[in-house]
């Protein structure tokens, strides 16, 4: 009898604890939480290649690696964009017999099963794209275009099958947007073929091209879980807090967060004769979009999505091999981000620009704050370490203790303690400059 109840006790336990890593959307649509209610912070990174272009020691390099830095997520395509229906991956399999959808190679999903076992075995999640866009909207890229209504339905009903115990985020589009009724049908065809099978056990999303955000078709589906956009790599400065502002405040509720910003590494507007991204450009995408309201960020680097090597065709001017890319400095920043907010309840800020006085609003200068909806806390981002202003009249208590986070390092400078009051000054370290940017957090003592 004892040992009835022991081996009942375990199989509850184990139960709790695969439970414990579903996702579901937060009671207020803010925010994606496991299913015991803890926050989600969502940390990404963009690994479109990871199934076609890497070994299964590659593969486990390059997840280790993402762990060990605080990535949560990784975003990777089953039909990859750079010719996958056609070019083998590592192991010289195609994921079709030719490119019917409907005429599974077995040998090529054994590798996706790998690393999707492999990145959940080390506690993430893969944003699993089932098809890069083209292959349903060839308005540019490779494609083939091989998906109709019907056969997208199929495809869908077959990754549902073979994943639904996995730790998935399932994101339709890649990187293309639906020019049509048709195109749209196709997506909702293939989610649906998707939840046939694995019900509400995986959350949706849909990642759109640059400059689109997933709302503009699909944010009243209600297969839509949240919302995803592309800021994309096509200007210095972009401003896309403004994007998740617009997001975050839409009617129906929905988180929102980038899911592909400005890469590090990658050459502006696509021109070399531009210059290139660097980590400041990706770190204040991140802190920007938090601050506007977004539930997690996504981070890139040019050379590791498409998981460039020597003798391989380097796409948009990709010059660093990947395996010494994913130790670029913006992949660490990213990880300290999440180790900022989650540090902090920061599932309760609000954004609240009103709050900063006296701040550049202009040019890539600008600063954001939030503040905490119960008035704990609030957090303020200076990118070029410019002197700013804060309202601090609505926090719930008088004294007030305040650090400076340099996102840099993952390092603090103690400020000590304030008043409260309506129009206090700070004046961040060093001289203001590009990359010089400070996070100040103020907390209720």
């Amino acid at each position: 009898m004892k040992r009835s109840i022991l081996v009942l006790g375990l199989l509850a336990l184990i139960e709790f604890q695969v439970d414990a890593q579903r996702l579901r959307i937060s009671d207020d649509q803010r925010y994606i939480v496991y299913s015991d209610g803890r926050p989600f912070f969502w940390l990404g990174d963009t690994a479109w290649e990871l199934f076609h272009r890497t070994t299964r020691e590659e593969a486990d390099f390059y997840l280790k690696n993402r762990a060990e830095k605080g990535f949560n997520v990784i975003q990777a395509v089953v039909l990859a964009e750079l010719d996958g229906l056609r070019v083998p991956n590592s192991y010289g399999e195609t994921p079709f017999d030719g490119i019917d959808p409907a005429k599974i190679n077995e040998g090529y999903f054994e590798h996706v099963d790998y690393v999707i076992d492999k990145a959940n075995e080390l506690g993430m999640y893969i944003g699993l794209l089932p098809t890069w866009g083209d292959k349903f909207n060839r308005s540019r890229g490779i494609g083939p275009v091989i998906f109709n209504s019907n056969n997208a339905y199929e495809y869908g009903k077959f990754l549902g099958k073979r994943y639904k115990g996995k730790n998935i985020i399932w994101i339709m589009g890649g990187d293309r947007n639906p020019t049509g009724e048709g195109h749209m049908q196709i997506v909702r065809q293939m989610v649906k073929g998707i939840k046939d099978e694995t019900g509400r056990m995986q959350l949706f999303t849909y990642h759109p091209q640059g400059g689109s955000n997933s709302a503009m078709w699909f944010h009243n589906d209600e297969w839509l879980d949240f919302n995803m956009f592309q800021s994309g790599h096509g200007e210095v400065n972009n401003q896309n807090y403004k994007i998740t502002n617009h997001i975050y405040n839409l009617p129906k509720t929905k988180p929102v967060l980038d899911g592909e910003p400005c890469y590090e590494d990658h050459p502006v507007n696509w021109k070399e004769e531009n210059g290139w991204f660097d980590e400041f450009d990706s770190r204040r995408a991140g802190w920007w979009s938090m601050l506007a309201g977004a539930c997690g960020h996504t981070y890139g680097n040019h050379n590791v999505w498409q998981m460039w090597l020597t003798g391989r065709n380097s796409v948009l001017a990709a010059r660093t091999l990947w395996k010494a890319s994913v130790d670029y400095p913006g992949a660490f920043q990213a990880g300290y981000m999440r180790s900022f907010f989650e540090a902090l309840d920061w599932q309760k800020l609000v954004p609240k620009p009103d709050l900063v006085k006296n701040g550049p609003n202009t040019n890539g200068r600008e600063i954001l704050a939030a503040i905490a909806s119960d008035h704990t806390f609030v957090v303020a981002y200076s990118p070029y370490g410019m002197n700013f202003s804060l309202d601090l009249g609505m926090l719930s208590a008088d004294r007030l203790v305040a650090s400076w986070y340099n996102p840099r390092n993952n390092n603090y400078v103690n400020l000590g303690e304030l008043q409260k009051g309506d129009d206090i000054s700070f004046d961040p370290p060093a001289d203001p400059q590009r990359g010089n940017d400070w996070v100040l957090l103020v907390k209720c003592k």
